[in-house]
């Protein structure tokens, strides 16, 4: 059975990123959200911290080895601090760690140590596509191999940084099964379209992205001829996303916890009103539930157990969870919580994100 105690350098990882997200993502919050945009100097220090170099091997350049319950445990300290700069942050993420993970060894020679220097990488990836219930297993995008080449054709959406990356992890349909291609941004067929107006986390930028008969070499298919397991990455991406969303919920449930205690009406603090205290008890009780479900899914997948399941049952409860929590803070606050004065009324928009970023987020 797993441990829930932190191992010493887990410890220092936590307390490392809760300091970065307390002192830069905590004074920037607002203007990287009015500005849409996340300051350069925010994401030069986060990338500093080496968060994506950890979990890459030292044969490439990085510092370590892959491990789902480290990461969830500094995610939700970024989650704390802020989601939308977050996400920036992570881009790099969507290209480098599905490399580490399934990528061939002349693909992992060729772009992870690009990820393990002190220059922010240009990269994402193009998984989400602008249909109706939206499924990663069944694309519209296909791959079609001809010869030595595939040819890509399809619509992407929500893709982060588009209009700078210099490359692309493309996720397309090849005859029945979920590949991934890797796709240079100057490809011929290949086109960023407008910018995406997202209702939350608006420090990341997001594009549609057109891939109109892109042909690359068959090299270019991640995992050569073994291809990915889509399973595993989405098992990945949904710890991930929802170790994130319980670092958004702590951060409102706090913050309506301290307003609630300070806050007083008819002479006692309105944390003293039964309503508001039950409340409360009950957004401290969600948090910490879902944050059990992350770390066991977290544990099993790093001890090469089957962890879809509980990493989709998490993720699911993550999205229901940080709404219900993020909402209730602004309940809490009153006509408060509907004000700039107070981040309530953005952790709610962030919060609400969590149900549709499928794909956006892996730590």
């Amino acid at each position: 059975m797993y441990s829930f105690e932190m191992t010493s350098e887990q410890k220092m990882l936590v307390d490392t990123v809760h300091r970065y997200a307390e002192k830069e993502l905590r004074s920037v919050y607002r203007e990287a959200e009015e500005t849409a945009a996340a300051p350069a100097a925010v994401i030069r220090t986060g990338w500093e911290l080496g968060l994506l170099p950890a979990a890459i091997d030292a044969e490439y350049g990085g510092f370590g080895a892959y491990s789902a319950l480290t990461s969830a445990l500094y995610l939700e300290e970024l989650g704390w601090g802020d989601v939308g700069v977050s996400l920036h942050l992570l881009a790099p993420n969507l290209f480098a760690l599905p490399v580490a993970l399934f990528g061939d060894k002349e693909q992992k020679a060729a772009w992870l140590p690009r990820f393990t220097t002190q220059d922010f990488p240009q990269a994402s990836a193009a998984l989400v596509e602008p249909v109706y219930q939206f499924d990663p297993n069944t694309l519209a995008t296909t791959a079609q191999r001809e010869g030595d080449s595939y040819i890509v054709q399809g619509v992407k959406t929500y893709v982060p940084l588009a209009a700078h990356a210099e490359v692309f992890l493309v996720y397309a349909q090849e005859k029945n099964r979920t590949q991934a291609f890797i796709v240079p941004t100057g490809a011929p067929g290949v086109q960023v379209g407008e910018r995406v107006v997202m209702m939350g986390a608006h420090a990341l930028p997001v594009y549609t992205v057109t891939l109109d008969g892109v042909v690359l070499p068959a090299a270019n298919r991640l995992g050569g001829r073994r291809g990915i397991r889509m399973g595993r990455l989405l098992t990945v991406s949904r710890i991930s996303a929802a170790a994130l969303a319980v670092g958004q919920a702590r951060a409102a449930y706090e913050y309506a916890l301290k307003y609630a205690q300070e806050r007083v009406a008819f002479g006692e603090p309105i944390a003293h009103r039964q309503s508001i205290a039950f409340m409360l008890a009950n957004m401290a009780i969600e948090i910490e539930g879902v944050r059990l479900q992350v770390w066991e899914a977290a544990w099993r997948y790093d001890n090469r157990q089957d962890a879809s399941k509980l990493a989709r049952l998490a993720k699911q409860a993550a999205d229901k969870m940080v709404l219900e929590v993020t909402d209730n803070a602004v309940q809490v606050l009153g006509g408060h919580g509907y004000i700039r004065e107070h981040p309530v009324e953005l952790w709610l928009r962030n919060g609400r994100g969590f149900a549709v970023w499928d794909g956006l987020i892996i730590g």
